[in-house]
């Protein structure tokens, strides 16, 4: 049965007890709404540690006046049982006080790879992100934390806040989980109608055959604009980015580099993300 708290105190009181008994702590931050994709991260974390952590947390500081916040999907009685399922040990469940009391003036801003794309468009999205992992991972000091792929540039930008603040904890990025069409899982897919989803499904498709382009030597301005326009005719109605990065940086991409070809698109009210891997050549 999973365990439910709702405080740090409780939190840290749980984790020294396991550190007494020498268990290995892994942490997996969510947003809740959890999905296949979420559960994928749990079972990595399970496989590399003894106890399992598992943050829910819809973190106002990532959202900007314009977005979501208020309708992105809450459901914590059904989250906790795919926790007890997928046997996570702990889920902290904190309040948006106990996160950020009275008084709290303090922010994360993390640069190199928070440059560009997301932020473009969301300014102050990874000031936020940032913040609230940094304060989770000094509240639960896990040994590691698992994180997915799909969110890749914010992947990129917690090891890099990690490498640069010294913080003890191995963050580990765990592959996309998507439908049998090549959709990435997203707890926002839940917005999308059944038109919607058949369009959204092409993203994927778009990426790959722009990846594949790339790693065969095509032109990556060209390839990239082709891409976009793919993306509008699939029935997207506004593509925010489509661009090639290196895998690690994402400083711009060069061919001989891994790299990862990254979108941010819009369909209807529902705006995706989505990525896929470029081979060095």
């Amino acid at each position: 049965m999973t365990s439910v708290v709702e405080t740090i105190a409780a939190l840290r009181a749980q984790v020294q007890a396991w550190r007494a008994e020498g268990l290995k702590v892994a942490l997996v931050p969510t947003m809740g709404a959890l999905h296949d994709g979420h559960v994928s991260l749990m079972r990595a974390a399970l496989e590399r540690a003894d106890r399992c952590i598992v943050s829910i947390f819809v973190n106002p500081r990532q959202f900007a006046p314009t977005e979501d916040l208020d309708k992105y999907p809450r459901q914590l009685a059904l989250d906790l049982e795919k926790l007890d399922h997928a046997g996570v040990h702990l889920a902290f469940t904190p309040g948006v006080d106990e996160v950020y009391p009275q008084g709290f003036a303090t922010a994360i801003s993390v640069g190199g790879p928070s440059a560009g794309l997301e932020t473009d468009f969301r300014p102050a999205f990874f000031d936020g992100v940032a913040t609230v992992v940094g304060k989770l991972f000094i509240q639960a000091a896990p040994d590691l934390a698992v994180f997915g792929e799909k969110d890749y540039q914010q992947l990129c930008v917690v090891k890099k806040l990690c490498r640069d603040l010294d913080l003890p904890v191995e963050v580990l990025g765990s592959p996309t989980i998507r439908d049998a069409e090549g959709l990435a899982m997203s707890s926002r897919n839940a917005y999308l109608s059944a038109a919607e989803l058949d369009m959204a499904r092409q993203l994927n498709k778009v990426l790959r055959k722009a990846a594949t382009a790339l790693e065969d030597g095509a032109d990556e301005a060209s390839t990239m604009a082709s891409a976009r326009q793919a993306i509008l005719a699939a029935g997207f109605d506004v593509v925010d980015y489509v661009e090639a990065r290196e895998s690690v940086t994402l400083a711009p991409w060069r061919k001989d580099r891994d790299g990862r070809v990254l979108v941010a698109a819009r369909l209807g009210k529902t705006r995706l993300i989505d990525n896929v891997e470029v081979a060095a050549r």
